[in-house]
């Protein structure tokens, strides 16, 4: 007789602030300031409060913490300013944690774009930035003002221009935010291949298939096993499929990310000669990230109510857009986000139990009391 198959193990729900203040532990554990270890707690967190996942805590372990302890993100680097034209500043980061170090230049393109309605901050050497559309958020929330942000992969190769044998690009992250009114902001979070590496991983760690069109192998065939990834049999694809249907789009806007985030800053770049030797096969990892913000403050340009006005009015027809299914009504980018974001502050932010294990395990060896949620290990 044949065994039904398990229920799905319910998740362990945090609160945010617990679980902030319990990330800022584990980072301060490892060196960074108090300070920074806050704000990039709250980038970090942000992943998991969004339903983000792949880009939330998931990665505090298999990521982050590695990396400090390897010297490969300086955890007390303060980034250098090289030039400082007023509206426009190149930094140095220095190695410097990607989650505080974007956080402070999308800050410092804030107070630039107040005083000339635009600012612009890029920096080279810098380091993983988990979501980049916290950091634009963030300022859309708490500035009304418009944030760009494009981050490339540094030197990490996992991706290839149509047509081409050999992995040149990584995933190329871009986000833009801007207020929408009495609604929650318009936050555009997306890589430019068809999904991050985080998604892909995710699915190896969970023991699942990923759908066809995620990756391809070396003769341009599907690929469904996500653990081919980090095998280097498999390439991540571009937005838009196949060059007959758009990957020249994503491919372009790849490289669109290459050009303002590592040629402005002069950071690592995935297209390189080097690149070109050997079989193919992805190489190289995000060393020297290059970082570019961009904050745009519409009210240096016109009257503050008239912009407000405006993007109500635009966000609203969108929401009150008639839906094909009267279930799923017409939204715009972030606001799901939003809503979740919403909801888990609420009822807790939840977390895989495997995670929720795996954090209550890091809390126990280096001697951090986590949230009691952690400890007790079951649903709430």
């Amino acid at each position: 007789m044949s065994s039904s198959p398990a229920a799905p193990t319910a998740a362990v729900r945090v609160g945010h602030e617990d679980l902030v203040a319990f990330t800022t532990d584990v980072l301060a554990d490892r060196g960074l300031p108090p300070r920074r270890a806050r704000q990039s707690a709250e980038a970090l967190v942000y992943g998991d409060l969004a339903g983000l996942t792949s880009h939330g805590l998931t990665n505090l372990t298999r990521l982050y913490l590695p990396a400090l302890d390897s010297g490969h993100i300086d955890a007390t680097a303060e980034p250098e300013k090289v030039t400082d034209t007023g509206p426009a500043v190149l930094l140095d980061g220095r190695r410097a944690l990607g989650l505080w170090a974007a956080t402070e230049a999308l800050t410092l393109a804030a107070d630039r774009a107040a005083e000339t309605g635009v600012g612009l901050v890029t920096m080279r050497d810098g380091t993983h930035v988990g979501c980049a559309g916290y950091h634009t958020r963030r300022i859309a929330e708490e500035r009304g003002a418009v944030a760009i942000l494009a981050t490339n992969c540094g030197r990490q190769r996992i991706a290839r221009p149509p047509g081409g044998v050999a992995a040149l690009f990584g995933t190329n992250p871009f986000s833009i935010a801007a207020p929408a009114g009495d609604h929650p902001p318009y936050v555009l979070d997306m890589s430019t291949t068809v999904v991050p590496t985080g998604r892909v991983r995710a699915a190896a760690r969970a023991g699942e298939s990923i759908p066809a069109g995620w990756l391809e192998d070396a003769d341009g065939w599907p690929v469904t096993d996500p653990h081919a990834l980090d095998a280097g049999t498999g390439f991540l694809r571009w937005l838009g499929g196949d060059r007959a249907t758009g990957a020249y789009k994503g491919y372009g806007l790849g490289l669109m990310v290459e050009v303002l985030a590592a040629l402005l800053p002069g950071a690592g770049t995935g297209p390189a000669p080097e690149a070109l030797d050997g079989d193919g096969r992805p190489t190289g990892r995000d060393d020297d990230i290059g970082i570019t913000a961009l904050v745009l403050a519409p009210d240096a340009l016109r009257p503050r109510e008239d912009y407000v006005d405006q993007s109500h009015g635009l966000f609203t027809a969108l929401l009150d857009c008639p839906p094909l299914d009267p279930t799923q009504p017409v939204r715009y980018p972030g606001w799901p986000e939003w809503r979740a974001a919403h909801d888990n502050t609420r009822h807790g932010v939840p977390l895989a139990p495997s995670l929720a294990a795996e954090l209550a395990a890091l809390a126990e060896e280096r001697g951090i009391t986590p949230p009691a949620a952690l400890r007790g290990g079951a649903a709430r």
